[in-house]
């Protein structure tokens, strides 16, 4: 079995496959072919690694985390 990390793909595509439903469909096209046709078992449950955290401990997360890809890119 194959498997990709959501976190590894572009925020865009990683956006859309979070959101898919259980039966719904996805189609993978290239060149305007049909490339694989994928369906949903399960729905993905969401996910929020900072819900049990105090408010002003979410926002330094999420700073530390913003300063860290910044910092990556230049």
């Amino acid at each position: 079995m194959k498997q990709i990390d959501l976190d590894d793909l572009p925020p865009r595509v990683a956006q859309i496959l979070s959101r898919l439903d259980a039966g719904e469909e996805l189609v993978l096209v290239q060149n305007g072919g049909l490339v694989a046709r994928l369906t949903v078992a399960v729905a993905p449950a969401p996910v929020d690694p900072l819900a049990d955290m105090p408010a002003e401990e979410r926002i330094a997360e999420v700073m530390d985390h913003f300063k860290s890809i910044i910092d990556d890119e230049f």
